[in-house]
């Protein structure tokens, strides 16, 4: 069972960003990269709850 593209894909950028980024930084370039994530899904749970909360009006 060899690797797909998108497996080959992934691991040619994994590479590519751990050369330009290096070891030391990879961490913290996850860690922002985590939180960006979850503010973003933060951000769409608030606009449901916006959009829920509007009262409708009835003629």
């Amino acid at each position: 069972m060899g690797l797909g593209k998108i497996e080959i894909i992934l691991l040619i950028a994994l590479v590519i960003t751990l050369l330009f980024v290096g070891g030391k930084k990879l961490p913290e370039l996850a860690r922002g990269l985590g939180e960006s994530v979850k503010e973003l899904k933060k951000g769409f749970r608030d606009d449901d709850k916006d959009e829920t909360a509007k009262p409708t009006v009835k003629k």
